[in-house]
């Protein structure tokens, strides 16, 4: 783990207010910031603090690797921290990418691109449909130590062919049989109804009422 100077000068007082999102994921950033904007609660980045974290993703399920890294940013920042880890499980791979759908190409600084082409080369010759199913948790931490879970799925199916401009990682190809449209061809709102990390911030959110002490039913 490292991580950088890291000036804590807010009272504890502001800390209370304040939510560290735990990622410089910048679409899960844009993901999560819509999902609790309504909310009475100041959302915080890593950059907006000066901090700077980098924490090992080496858990054997999603809850322990969150819960690695929304700790590491509260007892790093002060703040209560929101982290989450999700990964795509494939039917027809056993479950691959699964907890490595981050890490899931040969080539050490592999893009987006690069591991849905991978994805896809491991996937030809397998019998179709090639059944999904996007899994997330998210965990909130207090700079006690304290750590609350919460969790979401959206099941799908895997197409051979790119579509759709929005989204990120492996949204392209991730297709919403209900709907006929890939994860990438959803706007904003529809991804924030549907989504795995979605349903996993909407069942944190009760969560986020009671630490931060807002009356049940304010803001949802």
């Amino acid at each position: 783990m490292r991580h950088g100077r890291f000036n804590k000068s807010k009272s504890k007082v502001d800390n209370l207010s304040r939510l560290l999102i735990a990622t410089n994921n910048r679409g899960k950033v844009l993901e999560i910031q819509d999902l609790l904007a309504d909310m009475n609660i100041e959302l915080v980045l890593p950059a907006d603090i000066g901090l700077r974290l980098d924490v090992a993703e080496d858990g054997h399920t999603y809850a322990e690797n969150a819960t690695k890294k929304a700790l590491a940013f509260a007892q790093a920042s002060g703040l209560i921290s929101l982290a989450d880890d999700s990964g795509l499980e494939v039917d027809a791979l056993d479950g691959a990418p699964g907890l490595y759908s981050a890490r899931y190409s040969p080539k050490p600084s592999a893009s987006d691109a690069d591991r849905r082409a991978y994805l896809l080369q491991n996937l030809q010759g397998r019998p179709r449909p090639w059944k999904a199913c996007f899994h997330a948790t998210v965990a909130i931490a207090t700079p006690g130590g304290n750590v609350h879970l919460a969790t979401g799925k959206c099941p799908g199916e895997i197409i051979p062919e790119e579509r759709g401009t929005g989204g990120f990682g492996y949204d392209p190809i991730f297709l919403l049989p209900e709907l006929g449209r890939t994860m990438a061809e959803l706007d904003m709102d529809e991804k924030n109804r549907l989504s795995h990390r979605a349903r996993a911030v909407l069942n944190a959110r009760p969560i986020l009422r009671e630490i931060f002490g807002l009356r049940t039913g304010e803001n949802e």
